[in-house]
């Protein structure tokens, strides 16, 4: 059976914030920065959709049987988070979903 691991290990990632995952609509995990989740999925079409409680993503993919697939989720800062947070405390924070 495929499996699907998504992982949340990325140098990019700002490390704070967690990034909750559902797949085709079912809770999926909750992933911390270094943290990964692993699940058995049906050959087909999915979609993955990561939501830090500020912004989320969707992506859909295709499975083949006896495929792995896996996902590196990065919460990382846009252009002007780190000149918001020193302004205001407070900044915008992006999700990446990139497959690995």
């Amino acid at each position: 059976m495929p499996s699907l691991t998504v992982m949340r290990t990325s140098d990019r990632d700002v490390r704070h914030r967690q990034v909750i995952l559902s797949l085709d609509g079912a809770p999926l995990a909750t992933l911390m920065f270094g943290q990964q989740a692993t699940a058995t999925v049906a050959p087909g079409r999915h979609a993955l959709r990561a939501y830090n409680t500020l912004v989320w993503k969707t992506i859909e993919f295709d499975v083949v049987e006896d495929q792995d697939v896996t996902f590196q989720i990065v919460n990382r800062p846009g252009r002007f988070t780190y000149i918001l947070v020193t302004l205001l405390g407070v900044g915008p924070i992006y999700v990446d979903i990139e497959r690995a």
